[in-house]
């Protein structure tokens, strides 16, 4: 039994051994018996696996609930490099690797555009607004692997499909191609569609998100919800970059005192969207959507397995200005953790406690704040794109004429000019001569070529292949940059991207019929997830990388493994 892996449009195969096949076969055919009636796939934006144990006596809930009473695989890591959103999201709905399912980035250099585009961008769809005016078009067309999702709805007894989250990037790619409701916040400040799902408002999502307007939490101010002296560390740390209107300390106003409840949404003030993504008031209504939506398509209430996906982005709007160690980080966990108890009760009643299973997990960890880790003692700073850029477009026109030679800088990833990397591949000493500039360059840790990649992917160097099985070919760089630990881009406390242990270490935790509770200290990996909630509907992802998490199923009456 084989797996190909794509990197640059060469496959590289890796072989099962005999008993994981046999695994592989005899989970699928054992779950199908008794197929959950819903799959639910819940993904915290930014939740690192050391929040579990750090901040997890906090939590008394819904968190709570799938730690005690469900499967946690403690040593549950992203295998590649790039560990950002887009691609987190799309590798735990495929089971695959970014280097197959090609959503490598959150955004790319597009060589035909000669611009940058998002993982999701379509020119060819139109947004479909719940009010408002949507200005972002998206679809699922980038995704080059099954989800899922798409494999449920294209099963024996089809699937009813509903993914929610703020970023269309993660609400596209936890459904796949299709979906009753797969809906976002767009950056014009209204939920949103596409004609890629709809052609028309889903009048469910319509309904709800007219009885429940955004606009009406411009009151609410952010507290905590325990008292301060049940959180860990300083309130107000060194490198925090709050959002315009709030300090480093809490309380946190929404909107500005004064404002008129259900007023006409341009008086509220500019930065009351972006204190609402970054506050538990996001995840809460989202769950609530969701709970909406489980009523209104009836999900997991027919002879069939339905899918819900929820993409809870507060944890990464509030991590990416407060940090690791912040009392608002911890605190969206804690109300997070009372939200996902609102929702275990509400779909308890609404499908069975047996009825049911949940896979939690995240797309990505974070980084410390560089300067909180710099006063720490540890070698950490800030990478310096701009300058960066700008010393090789130097370089480069010495060499070869005027430019511009560099197209463009994204995260670890450079893409040249047309011609530009062809020129430096025909002149081996050019090559090397920019790839040394490159890492004399504060922070920047490795280097690789594209054609470097092609056979990492199979090769010794660990670091190396994490960077080939983020690349996919026409989306990558022709360079790949891989920064130091604790060195970061400028703009935000923290961030993530890398593949050092705080961005790829995440939790993997699995509840409800047919999973078995416990702690599993085996290497397992967030694209585990697709493929073990795929044996349990009776469904296969011929494509996935990942494998079945046998240790969490539940033995099949009257059988074994």
């Amino acid at each position: 039994m084989t797996r190909r892996l794509s990197a640059w449009g060469r496959s590289s195969t890796f072989r099962l051994g005999l008993p994981a096949a046999c695994v592989l076969l005899s989970a699928a055919v054992a779950a199908a018996e008794t197929p959950p009636k819903l799959l639910v796939v819940l993904v915290v934006d930014q939740m690192r696996a050391d929040y579990v144990d750090t901040y997890g006596h906090q939590w008394r809930a819904g968190l709570r609930r799938l730690l005690d009473g469900g499967a946690r695989f403690e040593r549950a890591a992203f295998p590649y490099h790039a560990t950002v959103t887009c691609a987190g999201h799309a590798s735990v709905a495929t089971g695959s690797q970014p280097a197959r399912h090609g959503m490598v980035r959150n955004g790319w250099w597009d060589h035909a555009a000669g611009a940058m585009v998002t993982c999701t961008t379509d020119a060819s769809e139109t947004p479909i607004a719940y009010g408002g005016q949507a200005r972002e078009r998206h679809s699922p067309r980038s995704i080059a692997a099954p989800t899922l999702a798409d494999r449920l709805r294209a099963g024996p007894r089809g699937a009813r499909v509903v993914s929610l989250s703020l970023k269309p990037r993660s609400a596209i790619t936890l459904a796949g191609q299709a979906g009753e409701a797969v809906t976002w916040f767009d950056a014009g400040n209204t939920w949103a569609t596409s004609t890629a799902y709809a052609r028309a408002p889903v009048a469910a999502v319509r309904r709800f998100i007219a009885a429940n307007p955004v606009e009406d939490a411009f009151t609410q101010v952010w507290e905590r919800a325990r008292p301060p002296t049940d959180y860990l560390h300083a309130d107000d740390s060194l490198g925090e970059r709050p959002p315009d209107g709030w300090t480093n300390r809490f309380p946190h106003p929404l909107g500005d005192p004064g404002a008129a409840a259900g007023g006409d949404p341009g008086s509220l003030p500019p930065d009351f969207y972006a204190r609402w993504r970054a506050s538990p008031y996001s995840d809460a209504y989202l769950a609530r959507l969701a709970l909406a939506l489980v009523d209104a398509f009836e999900l997991g209430a027919a002879d069939r397995t339905d899918y819900l996906a929820i993409g809870f982005s507060a944890l990464d709007y509030a991590g990416h200005r407060f940090g690791p160690r912040s009392h608002e980080v911890q605190d969206v966990l804690v109300q997070l953790d009372a939200t996902l108890g609102r929702l275990l009760e509400a779909l308890d009643a609404r499908v069975g406690r047996d009825g049911y299973v949940v896979a939690l997990s995240a797309d990505h960890g974070v980084s410390p704040i560089p300067e909180r880790a710099a006063a720490d003692g540890l070698d950490a700073g800030r990478i310096r794109g701009r300058a960066l850029r700008s010393e090789l477009e130097t370089w480069l026109a010495d060499r070869y004429g005027p430019g511009p030679h560099v197209a463009a800088l994204a995260g670890g990833d450079l893409y040249l000019a047309p011609g530009v990397y062809d020129a430096l591949r025909a002149n081996a000493a050019d090559l090397a001569a920019l790839t040394a500039l490159i890492k004399r360059a504060p922070g920047v840790w490795r280097v690789h070529t594209r054609d470097e990649l092609l056979s990492a992917a199979a090769g010794p160097d660990p670091v190396a292949r994490a960077a080939a099985l983020s690349a996919f070919a026409g989306r990558s760089g022709d360079l790949v940059l891989i920064f130091k630990p604790y060195w970061i881009g400028p703009g935000l406390a923290a961030s993530h991207g890398s593949p050092h242990q705080y961005d790829t270490r995440v939790p993997v935790l699995l509840y409800g019929g047919r999973i078995a509770p416990g702690q599993h200290a085996v290497p397992a990996t967030p694209l585990d997830i697709a493929p073990t909630l795929a044996a349990l509907a009776g469904v296969t992802l011929p494509q996935a990388d990942g494998r079945v998490l046998s240790e969490a199923l539940l033995r099949p009456a009257g059988g074994g493994r």
